[in-house]
């Protein structure tokens, strides 16, 4: 499956699970990189730090983010990276999924809401 666009996250946003696999404290906003203009994460993802994930069986997978067949799954980091080591993880579990490759540096540059 191919990577996400920011132009089709932000039309069907509520179509998928969105997973940010940054640190907690990445996801909560209190430390970042200082060339995002904002600091946070975009509002419904959950937060899954990729080190954490590489941990997690299958079924810990699933306790976490629902089963494979529940819908798409789109993760996102802050450029791109983290996210593509999570979605082939994620991806040999299962579940449906794809990189937002722009990533966290991207969403903090436009005028798209931020929690």
């Amino acid at each position: 499956m191919s990577d996400i666009e920011l132009e089709e996250l932000v039309e069907r946003l509520e179509d998928f699970r969105l997973v940010d696999v940054r640190s907690a404290a990445e996801f909560d906003g209190s430390a970042g990189y200082p060339c995002d203009p904002r600091q946070g994460h975009i509002p419904g993802a959950a937060n899954l730090d990729v080190q954490e994930l590489v941990a997690l069986s299958d079924d810990d997978l699933r306790a976490r983010l629902g089963e494979p067949g529940d819908g798409e799954v789109i993760v996102y980091c802050h450029s791109g990276s983290r996210s593509d080591t999570a979605a082939q993880i994620l991806r040999r579990s299962g579940y449906e999924v794809r990189n937002y490759r722009g990533s966290w540096h991207e969403w903090s540059r436009t005028e798209l809401p931020v929690e």
